[in-house]
């Protein structure tokens, strides 16, 4: 079957839910229009670049995307990674940090493609909780970090989010009032506002900003405004760029299309009501595909989704698409006639518009939740963040994931087993060491491994049956393996199965197995183990092992 490009109109219906989308649509233009600014500057670039980047990615995903409330622009986190890389490119002077963040879009649209034809959706799950905290977190300080000097109008070339910091502590007694207070008072508005959700916060703050700026005449104490921006859209075009940077570019893109691919599937799932069934992991590597290649040649730079612009569509009312069209046709009026009003925010405000966001980023709950759970995981977050803030956030992000990867692959290797019994008044088996009553029968073994048999357990495995066995007080007869858990496995394992078969003949001890799952049962067969082994030795529940021990026995 050929795979689906696109879904029928999005907006099919729109006469029956138009009524309930349109102020959906207009409060999320409320939102989007300043974070686009704001965003823009987090990346390092022209505050206009946000407003491009979002009317083609909004539109696009209207098409492509599968969750009917998802919200794709500019985004915190993103904008941190294409900040960091727009900063490394630009700084020989080879190419305009404009082009490096285009060049970076459809190199996240290439590499998204590329997963979308590998179907490999599941990526989306090496971001553990551990790591995602850590990370939003760490992006949470950098976006601080990255502000504090625009915020309070001082110098800083500082890279490191800690360099930066460093820089102001330096430079206190060179804060300018005027742009200090403005933006702190941005800040203090947005908290004040931040539990009337269904109010534009954003857009109400900085409007206001903007005529404190011009009664109080702001511009003569140091405060600098947005300034004149571009009219409309402009022509679709490739960035230039030298080929030779366009591998690092690539490079680069991997992580953040990681991070925007991984932020729309933990959105798109967080709102998902009960009546969207079509919300596919894959499809959604090709809508961050097409978003991207839509923000890239219209001059943007790479985008994500915003969970927030995402809550407030859900709060206000939204049901579809028609929330993201709405949405992009407000920017392009905004691009069109609203450009005086766009030029008149306070650069002051837009900073503390970006510190407020970073302050949702860390989820002080969500730290101590995976602190008090377990201290790898701990560790685990604490390296993202850590990474984040102290190196690079796409180092962070790499070495968190490999530790979660690692510590995945440790726990898989020294799985949890248990040797089982019966316990007076419960049904069927259970881990003698759960119970102190439990009783094991005099001559079986019955042994369970929790986890996929593999390379990696093989030899863990194979040690564990022995010892359990070393440690009856009495002769085994049988060693029956509960292979519940085991339905993944490997040739490695299957290996170790029938030398540990041989073992226990040797010893004149049986070797069966129950609970033996059809997957795992097509590799026993293939492998010709389930023939030496011997058929009547796989039993298809524990109970059925037991009566076949029992009547051999008996004999």
């Amino acid at each position: 079957m050929a795979m689906q490009l696109w879904r029928p109109c999005p907006l099919r219906g729109w006469e029956r839910r138009g009524w309930a989308d349109l102020p959906a649509g207009l409060a999320v233009a409320a939102y989007i229009i300043p974070q686009c600014l704001a965003y823009s500057r987090l990346a390092g670039l022209e505050p206009v670049a946000g407003l491009w980047a979002a009317v083609p990615a909004l539109l696009v995903y209207t098409v492509v995307g599968t969750s009917p409330l998802l919200s794709i622009g500019p985004e915190s986190s993103s904008a941190v990674l294409v900040g960091s890389a727009v900063a490394a490119f630009s700084a020989s002077g080879a190419v305009t940090p404009g082009a490096a963040a285009a060049a970076l879009a459809l190199a996240v649209a290439a590499v998204a493609t590329t997963g979308w034809v590998l179907r490999a959706g599941f990526l989306a799950d090496l971001l553990s909780r551990p790591v995602v905290v850590g990370f939003l977190a760490g992006v949470g300080v950098s976006m601080v970090a990255s502000q504090l000097p625009r915020l309070f109008a001082l110098e800083s070339s500082a890279d490191e989010p800690w360099r930066r910091l460093l820089d102001v502590a330096r430079h206190l007694d060179d804060i300018r009032v005027a742009p200090t207070l403005l933006g702190s008072g941005v800040l203090v508005g947005l908290l004040g506002l931040r539990r009337w959700r269904a109010l534009p916060g954003p857009l109400l703050v900085l409007g206001l900003a903007a005529v404190v700026h011009s009664v109080a005449d702001l511009a003569s104490h140091g405060v600098t405004t947005v300034g004149a921006i571009p009219r409309g859209l402009p022509r679709p075009a490739l960035p230039a760029l030298p080929g030779s940077m366009w591998v690092e570019v690539f490079l680069t893109a991997v992580g953040i299309t990681l991070v925007a691919f991984s932020g729309n599937i933990v959105t798109a799932r967080a709102f998902a009501r009960p009546q969207d069934h079509s919300l596919n992991a894959n499809r959604e590597l090709l809508a961050v595909a097409g978003t991207n290649l839509g923000a890239g040649l219209f001059g943007g730079f790479p985008v994500s989704s915003s969970d927030s612009r995402t809550a407030l569509a859900a709060a206000a009312g939204g049901s579809s698409h028609l929330v993201s069209v709405i949405a992009a046709v407000c920017i392009m009026a905004t691009l069109g006639f609203g450009g005086e009003l766009v030029s008149a925010l306070p650069l002051p405000a837009l900073a503390g518009l970006v510190v407020y966001a970073a302050i949702a980023l860390v989820d002080l709950v969500e730290i101590r939740r995976v602190v008090a759970f377990r201290k790898s995981e701990a560790l685990i977050m604490a390296t993202a963040f850590v990474g984040v803030v102290g190196f690079d956030v796409l180092v962070g992000i790499g070495v968190a994931v490999a530790l979660s990867v690692a510590d995945l692959f440790r726990r898989v290797a020294r799985a949890h087993d248990a040797i089982q019994g019966s316990v007076p008044g419960l049904a069927g088996l259970h881990d003698i060491k759960d119970y102190p009553n439990a009783e094991t029968v005099p001559g079986l073994v019955v042994y369970r491994y929790d986890a996929p048999l593999c390379f990696a357990n093989a030899d863990d495995f194979r040690t564990r049956v022995l010892a359990a066995v070393r440690a009856e007080t009495e002769p085994v007869a049988w060693v029956v393996l509960n292979m519940e858990a085991n339905v993944e496995t490997d040739l490695t394992a299957i290996d170790m199965l029938d030398s540990l078969r041989t073992d226990l003949e040797g010893r004149g001890i049986v070797l069966a197995l129950a609970r033996v799952k059809h997957d795992l049962a097509i590799y026993l067969d293939r492998t010709g183990f389930t023939a030496r082994v011997g058929p009547e030795r796989i039993y298809p529940t524990l109970p059925t092992a037991l009566n076949a021990f029992h009547q051999r026995q008996a004999q």
